[in-house]
């Protein structure tokens, strides 16, 4: 019968994995102190839902990747561990070297790797730094008392690939305490076979030179399956090299997951002879947070615990716990089911699961790189379930790469996944080609326009970036910066609402260009000197209809300004015609009344087309339209009306220029007007 507590705990578990997954929570606040009375388990999980989303609220970029039955089982067995750690000593002992065995076992059994011991670490390095100890106390009988003085008479020397993983040989020897001195990087074949194996010619005459200087061969990192490119070194001879100079061999690499299949390939079976081997079936399998495994052969168990590859802790033997259940969970044919349709999803698997291509164009070869990474991008975001993702790789520089073995268990990849990726890449090489070759053009017209800067931007996968630079002269930086980033902003509003099968863009997030306008990919029929022509004309357009406005807006200003000066001084003049008096609201009506003032109207007009010639298109045709089209056309309104006020009303002084009347003020409004003088005051108005 279950215990009730270990029910409840896997039930807990598996309600707080479907909450999580589902994204249904509602919003918390997150406090910045834990409560005093304490917290429920869904307030908790709310909690952790809202740190793990943050502030965005859609739902499609921010749910979890789903995590499968056995997924489950791995989170589970964290939970179990921190659940068992609190038994009793002696049954505690028993279940972890239980659970320690089992395991070790059935992955010994499984990768074919007999008579081995298992060392489960959570860091992928940690299994290999703790082997170096071990072959570093095997070789200084006294390490373990004297120290580093007894390295100094005799240099230990770690050779390694210039294929595996970046900054792995640096990492070893920070956490050894050896200087970089003791690591030697063994160069990839340049004549004869693959680019990314180890040169063995090259390596023995490495190992023969250093025993002559005294130094002591300790060990050599291989690769069955080099992080980038799933290149397999030649394992076999270079076992043969490692018994040969009494070197211990160290084989890493996702290709070593085919040791499970029943079909291995020559390449990679010879790693079931090395010394030790760093095995990650979490992603292999699509299991998260279980740890890495490090399987080696040694017969001194003194040595092993001396070197943290044993502990006589048994909590530490409690690392393995969530693989012992996975693995239980899914079995042998579960595993080996998994990792043979992860290797199949690649053609050629036998050789390599590993599928690494680049975009290369004759015609535009500096711009591959910018090829690769957007067709990586590109790739990654139609056809998610595909799991590729963009490397660099030493010789070839920046690929595309398709590891199923590493993503296909964790992400439920699929023979249909691998046609829609295969579809997608053959709709976007045409694409890619025109674009990569049309940049070149786009670049050399738009060097071409005085009004337009190029922006140099190697990041951006499209033609390339503009910028509109106004031609006025006489501005100081700051409200030429704010010109220039107004136009442009405009001009990119424009250009967005063109009828085009173009994509315009502001520029990358991370671009040091500001105010750009950046152009995306382009097809075989794209005509790049007029899309240019285009944007030098929507630019000048926004440009001078940004003059007019301005220069419209400073000329009614000024005339107001006028106007009211003037005003200002016809209100002194009348003060000093009428006096005071008249001003006094009680006193003044009655004197109007006794003795009426002879009431004029004066006009003030001041000029809208003032200065409209010097922002006139230069090089315009008669038949072209003017940008002051609409100044003109107000010109011949207030003619017609200068005309009718003439022949109405002689007696009043008009303008003879075109002009707006801004009538000055008038007496008082309780002002009594003596008959016969409405009539002449409503004439002049008119």
């Amino acid at each position: 019968m279950m215990d009730p507590t270990l029910a409840e705990m896997g039930n807990h578990l598996s309600d707080a994995m479907k909450i999580l997954e589902s994204g249904k929570l509602a919003s918390l606040i997150l406090f910045p102190f834990f409560s005093d009375s304490g917290q429920d388990v869904v307030s908790i999980l709310q909690l952790v839902q809202n740190l793990m989303h943050g502030d965005d609220d859609k739902q499609g970029q921010r749910r979890m990747q789903y995590v499968a039955e056995q997924g489950h089982m791995a989170l589970l067995g964290h939970s179990l561990a921190a659940y068992i750690s609190v038994l009793e000593r002696e049954r505690l002992r028993k279940l972890t070297t239980r659970i320690l065995s089992d395991t070790t076992l059935w992955l010994c059994r499984l990768f074919r790797y007999e008579n081995g011991s298992a060392y489960y670490h959570e860091d992928d390095c940690e299994g290999l730094v703790n082997v170096c100890r071990l072959v570093i106390n095997t070789h200084y009988e006294d390490y373990a008392t004297e120290g580093f003085t007894m390295l100094s008479s005799k240099h230990p020397v770690i050779y390694q690939s210039a294929a595996c993983r970046p900054g792995l040989g640096q990492h070893l020897c920070c956490q050894l305490g050896l200087p970089l001195s003791c690591l030697c990087i063994v160069p990839c074949n340049t004549m004869f076979g693959s680019l990314h194996q180890m040169d063995v010619a090259l390596l023995d005459k490495l190992i023969r030179d250093d025993r002559e200087s005294g130094k002591v061969p300790l060990l050599l990192i291989a690769n069955a399956g080099t992080p980038g490119a799933g290149h397999t070194d030649k394992l076999s001879r270079l076992k043969e090299l490692c018994v040969q100079y009494n070197m211990w061999l160290h084989v890493e690499g996702v290709n070593l997951a085919t040791l499970a299949l029943g079909q291995v390939s020559s390449a990679v079976t010879p790693a079931t002879k090395c010394d030790s081997m760093t095995l990650t079936p979490g992603p292999w399998l699509g299991l998260p947070a279980v740890p890495a495994v490090t399987l080696y052969r040694h017969e001194d168990p003194a040595l092993s615990l001396a070197a943290g590859l044993t502990s006589s802790q048994p909590v530490e033997k409690l690392r393995a716990l969530p693989l012992w259940l996975s693995l239980q969970y899914l079995g042998h044919d579960g595993i080996v089911q998994r990792i043979k349709h992860a290797s199949q999803l690649v053609e050629d698997e036998l050789n390599s699961p590993v599928v690494v291509f680049r975009f290369s164009q004759d015609s535009a070869r500096k711009f591959s790189f910018l090829g690769c990474m957007c067709l990586g991008e590109q790739l990654a975001q139609q056809v998610p379930l595909s799991g590729v993702d963009v490397v660099e790789l030493e010789d070839e520089g920046t690929c595309v790469r398709f590891s199923p073995l590493m993503t296909a268990a964790a992400l439920g990849t699929q023979e249909n996944d691998v046609a829609a990726l295969v579809e997608k890449l053959g709709e976007m090489i045409p694409v890619l080609s025109c674009t990569l070759r049309f940049r070149q053009d786009f670049k050399d017209e738009v060097l071409q326009q005085a009004s337009l800067s190029y922006i140099e931007d190697l990041s951006w996968p499209g033609l390339g970036g503009v910028r509109y630079e106004p031609r006025t002269t006489d501005l100081d930086e700051d409200k030429r910066q704010h010109s220039v980033e107004k136009i442009n902003g405009d001009l990119l509003k424009k250009l967005m609402e063109l009828d085009t099968d173009l994509y315009f863009s502001g520029g990358p997030e991370f671009c040091e260009e500001k105010n750009g306008i950046f152009i995306g990919m382009a097809t075989e029929d794209l005509d790049v000197a007029e899309l240019v022509e285009t944007i030098v004309s929507i630019g000048r357009d926004i440009e001078e209809s940004g003059k007019l406005f301005e220069n419209m807006t400073e000329v009614v200003r000024r005339g107001i300004q006028e106007a009211e000066l003037q005003l200002q001084k016809a209100n002194e003049e009348k003060l000093i015609e009428e006096g005071v008096f008249r001003q006094i609201p009680l006193v003044g009506s009655v004197l109007n009344w006794l003795s009426p003032v002879q009431a004029s109207v004066k006009g003030r007009t001041f000029n809208l087309a003032e200065g409209q010639k010097l922002f006139r298109r230069q090089g315009a045709g008669s038949d072209s339209v003017s940008d002051t089209s609409s100044v003109n056309q107000l010109e011949e309104s207030f003619r017609e009306m200068a005309h009718v006020q003439a022949s109405d009303a002689e007696e009043a002084e008009v303008p003879q220029e075109h002009h707006v009347h801004i009538v000055e003020e008038t007496a008082l409004s309780d002002q009594r007007v003596p008959e016969g003088q409405e009539t002449e005051s409503v004439d002049t108005l008119r």
